[in-house]
């Protein structure tokens, strides 16, 4: 993976370099270069410099493609170089490690936390390349689509039960769904899944122009209805039970009250 991110790219720009006539380039990026970390901002700015930066993964891999990305644009000032750092992609066809992590039958996550995720539909992942190559818009942009979901809201629209795990063990369960072809964790994966990941996209739609068709809610239902994700427990058990126990609750408060 390495020789195809990193070692491909640097053979890319060093194509690009000697050809006079090319006059754009589109790099599509990850926001796997912010890293993720219990001190991260609530957003992240395309400026926003890491708290913890990857050192290993694919994130180290995107953050050393941007790093040979700059260095082309300094030496070819006259291209325009378009970086695309996206969010995660979900949407049919999508096979990456966190849509193996969803079609698991039960989704482990890390005790004590419920990160904020954000997703970007695969169709708008390839509109945006096309707007970025219609015209110039050189600069970095985050990619992602509005709004944002716990890990605990994207089980429940799915219809997974959670099984949280102590941090300590998260390490060993990864390698257990690794060898066992369910699921690969990397460690930047549980990373994500223990403090979460936002992007500011502000500058994707007033400067590039681009607005994605999907929220990030409506990605993930597109994704679960194109993977053929069924509910565990049927959503609208779970909401009867919540109906249930907030009237049960509703009627302590009142008895209480009155005593």
């Amino acid at each position: 993976m390495k020789e195809r991110n990193v070692i491909g790219t640097m053979q890319l720009l060093a194509a690009c370099q000697k050809a006079q006539s090319v006059r754009r380039l589109v790099v599509k990026s990850s926001a796997a270069v912010y890293g993720c970390a219990p001190r991260d901002p609530a957003l992240f700015g395309e400026s926003t410099e890491p708290h913890r930066p990857p050192r290993s993964g694919y994130g180290k891999d995107v953050s050393e493609v941007e790093e040979y990305t700059r260095g082309f644009a300094r030496r070819r000032p006259d291209v325009a170089v378009t970086v695309l750092r996206f969010a995660g992609f979900l949407g049919p066809g999508v096979d990456t490690a966190f849509a193996d992590y969803l079609a698991l039958p039960v989704l482990p996550t890390v005790f004590g936390f419920d990160p904020r995720l954000q997703f970007v539909h695969i169709d708008d992942v390839v509109q945006s390349v096309r707007t970025a190559a219609d015209d110039t818009h050189p600069g970095t942009y985050n990619i992602a689509g509005s709004g944002t979901l716990t890990l605990a809201q994207v089980a429940r629209r799915l219809g997974r039960p959670t099984f949280p795990v102590p941090r300590f063990a998260t390490a060993g369960l990864a390698q257990m769904l690794r060898r066992a072809g369910l699921a690969d964790f990397p460690p930047d994966q549980l990373d994500l899944l223990t403090y979460g990941r936002v992007l500011d996209t502000a500058r994707m739609t007033a400067r590039l122009g681009f607005t994605p068709r999907y929220t990030t809610a409506l990605t993930v239902e597109a994704h679960a209805k194109a993977a053929g994700i069924h509910p565990v427990i049927p959503p609208k058990l779970i909401g009867n039970l919540e109906h249930r126990i907030t009237d049960v609750l509703a009627r302590y408060g009142s008895e209480g009250a009155d005593t």
